[in-house]
């Protein structure tokens, strides 16, 4: 099932103390970095807000992550530093023949993969050892494992293996879970390797003797909510419409640099004579710019902005989480194999994502800046409802925004309406 709303403001976020200076030291050091970098948690009943962070100390938190991201789309291996120690983590379906070599010769015990607990499930054909609640299960590599291997392990939409992979039970919980959510942040399959390294003196001095980026867990854990809080804009246009002749579109941009979100204003929301039309909008290349049959995506975005201009005010935000966070390669994996029989959540699940990866307190960030604290969500999905409000943006009310199914996207709706819960 999809995750609670709230879950998408949590963990904490706001204003923790930067680790992104790379720690020295042992692994006493670095869990007293890690027990200091995170708050408690809010319960479900409290509304959380952005916290806005100092731009240099927010880029500090996410250059390394950056940095790491980048390492393991070109299929390196990074060093992860957890209160459990050094592991070396790489992208199962990225890892080649030189990775398995250099993670064999560095690490200090034999390397392990780490599949998300749905892609695990799907790979054992049976639950999996620990259930959803688990950032991981861990399996022992067969002797002579090949890159073509890993990605069959990984994967479901590559030529499945011969053989199925052994479980070695359950990873150590915070270095899993760090290991799965770098994976996600790359927008690759939740599936790395994962070995530990025996302890040096120093290890920003090991890193830089293996030419390896090492990043502290805590900032990767942290890095989505980060990222909200440090949002600012960049640039902005006016950029007339078939659907709404005025609009602007503003574009924000996090610490790191990374990717943007843009805010579609229409009209002057901040005039209106109620809480302002908004809709959370997740960016669909298929859909939004191909027109795609095979979701409604293309609709609600023209729909939206033709609402909203029929009031004369609204917001539009355009989210860059394609495919529900899983990004549009993913998405189109996702794709195969509902053409192969699956529906859209049991798709993502297959691949070892959740149901829904998105980031709303992103969303949030933005509203904030652009000083608007209450809305009125155009939205079927009441998630979207929640978890604003979970973000510390009142909700005065969800508006209705439905368009007729089509002989492609029928089952697609149906799904939406009874698995995730959507008003139709």
């Amino acid at each position: 099932m999809p995750a609670r709303p709230q879950d998408r403001c949590l963990p904490a976020i706001f204003a923790p103390r930067s680790t992104a200076e790379m720690p020295s030291g042992n692994a006493a050091t670095i869990e007293r970095d890690m027990r200091t970098t995170f708050s408690v948690a809010a319960p479900d009943d409290v509304s959380l807000s952005v916290r806005p962070l100092d731009q240099s100390e927010g880029e500090r938190r996410l250059r390394q992550v950056h940095r790491a991201i980048a390492e393991l789309r070109r299929g390196a291996p990074v060093l992860v530093l957890t209160a459990e120690g050094g592991y070396l983590v790489a992208a199962a379906e990225l890892s080649g023949a030189a990775t398995l070599a250099r993670i064999g010769t560095l690490a200090a015990q034999p390397a392990q993969l780490l599949l998300a607990p749905t892609r695990a499930a799907a790979v054992l054909q049976r639950p999996a050892p620990g259930g959803a609640a688990v950032p991981a299960v861990a399996f022992r590599l067969p002797p002579g494992t090949t890159p073509a291997l890993l990605r069959a392990f990984a994967d479901p939409t590559a030529e499945p293996a011969a053989l199925r992979p052994e479980t070695a039970g359950l990873p150590p919980e915070i270095p899993a879970a760090v290991a799965i959510r770098l994976a996600k942040l790359a927008r690759l399959l939740p599936a790395v390797l994962a070995a530990p390294v025996a302890e040096p003196d120093d290890w920003r001095a090991f890193a830089a003797r293996h030419d390896l980026i090492a990043v502290p867990g805590a900032d990767v854990l942290g890095y989505p909510d980060t990222v909200a809080a440090t949002l600012t804009r960049v640039g902005e246009a006016r950029v007339p419409t078939e659907e709404s002749r005025e609009t602007r579109i503003i574009a924000f941009r996090p610490a790191d640099g990374g990717t943007e979100h843009l805010a579609m204003v229409v009209g002057d929301p901040w005039s209106a004579a109620e809480p302002p039309l908004v809709r959370l909008h997740s960016e669909c290349f298929t859909g939004d710019l191909l027109g795609s049959l095979r979701c409604d995506c293309g609709p609600q975005l023209r729909g939206a902005l033709a609402r909203m201009a029929e009031e004369g005010a609204g917001v539009l935000l355009y989210l860059s989480q394609e495919g529900r966070g899983i990004g549009l390669v993913n998405k189109l994996r996702a794709y195969q194999l509902q053409d192969e029989g699956a529906d859209t959540l049991d798709a993502n699940t297959r691949l070892g994502y959740g149901a829904d990866e998105r980031n709303f307190l992103i969303a949030a960030a933005m509203l904030r800046e652009l000083g608007i604290d209450t809305v009125r969500v155009l939205t079927n999905n009441p998630d979207k409802v929640a978890a604003l409000a979970a973000c510390g943006i009142r909700v005065a009310a969800r508006v209705p925004h439905r368009f007729p199914a089509n002989e492609h996207n029928d089952r697609y709706l149906q799904t939406k309406a009874e698995r995730f819960g959507h008003l139709f």
